[in-house]
C-alpha cells in the first residue's frame, strides 16, 4: 500500500477513520476484502503470494496497516511486510508489547500502524523509535510518518475537510480517486527514473502494469462497530468490484 491517511481519535463519534490506496503490480495475486476463511474475526484484503495483508481490522477493534519504504537498489528482507499486519492482527497483545518484540532487521524498509483499539503507534525500520500518536490526523506514503510529499499533504487536507461530513464516505473515495500527478519542479527525488517519479506522485496510480488495486475506507464507531468500504482496481484503473462489510455490537 502506497498511501494511508488516518484519524486517530480526531472525531467525537469515529475514534478511528482511515482511507487508504494499495498500489502493487496487477499481476500479483491478490483477494479482495472479506472476512479470512482461518479466523474470521479479522477483515481485509489478502496477498495470495505471500500471505499478508496491507490493512485490516478485526471486530474487537484491532486495526494494523503497512506501506514499503521506497529504496531502490536495498537488497530485500528475508519477511513479507504483510506478515507485521497478519500477525498482529491474529494476536491479542497490545499494540505497544507487539512493537516492542518485532525484530524489524527481517524486513524490507517499512511504515506500520497498529491499533489494538486502546492506543495507536507507528513504526518504521527505516527511523530510529516507534510513536505513540496523539489524536490527531496522520498519513504515511512510501517514505517516514508526515513525509511532506504533495500527494500526501494534499491528501491530508482532503481528509480533514472530509470529516464533517460522516458517515458519509464520498468525499474519502474522492481523495483517494485523484488522479492529478506533480509538476516536475515538486516532484520528490526518490532514486526511481522520471517517468516513474511522475507515475507515482498521484495519489491514484493507473498505468497498465502497476497500480492502485484497492481504495479502503474504514470508519470505527465509538460503539465498537465499524464499516470497511473497498473499491478495487485492474489495469490503467478499471474498476473491478466495489465491497462493503460492517459490523455491529
Amino acid at each position: 500500500m502506497c498511501l494511508i491517511v488516518l484519524g486517530w481519535q480526531a472525531h467525537a463519534e469515529f475514534p478511528l477513520l482511515v482511507a487508504a490506496n494499495r498500489d502493487e503490480f496487477y499481476a500479483r495475486p491478490t483477494a479482495f476484502a472479506a472476512r479470512w476463511p482461518d479466523t474470521p474475526q479479522v477483515i481485509g484484503g489478502l496477498d495470495l503470494e505471500a500471505g499478508g495483508t496491507w490493512l485490516g481490522v478485526t471486530e474487537s477493534g484491532r486495526f494494523a496497516a503497512v506501506t514499503n519504504v521506497r529504496e531502490p537498489g536495498v537488497s530485500k528482507g528475508r519477511r513479507s511486510r504483510g506478515e507485521l499486519t497478519r500477525l498482529f492482527l491474529q494476536s491479542d497483545i497490545s499494540a505497544e508489547h507487539y512493537i516492542a518484540q518485532l525484530d524489524m532487521s527481517e524486513f524490507s524498509g517499512f511504515n506500520l500502524f497498529v491499533s489494538d483499539g486502546h492506543s495507536l503507534y507507528y513504526c518504521s525500520n527505516r527511523h530510529a523509535q516507534a510513536q505513540r500518536l496523539l489524536p490527531g490526523i496522520y498519513g504515511v506514503s512510501n517514505h517516514l510518518l508526515d513525509t511532506p510529499w504533495p500527494k500526501l499533504v494534499k491528501a491530508r487536507q482532503a481528509f480533514a475537510d472530509a470529516l464533517p461530513y460522516l458517515p458519509d464516505e464520498t468525499r474519502f473515495f474522492d481523495l483517494l480517486a485523484d488522479r492529478e500527478q506533480v509538476d516536475d519542479a515538486r516532484l520528490p527525488n526518490t532514486g526511481v527514473p522520471l517517468a516513474w517519479e511522475r507515475l507515482l506522485s498521484s495519489i491514484f496510480v493507473q498505468s497498465e502494469n502497476y497500480g492502485t488495486r484497492a481504495s479502503t475506507v474504514l470508519q470505527q464507531k465509538i460503539d465498537g462497530s465499524l464499516r470497511l468500504s473497498e473499491r478495487s482496481f485492474g489495469p490503467n484503473g478499471q474498476v473491478l468490484q466495489s465491497s462493503v462489510i460492517s459490523t455491529s455490537v
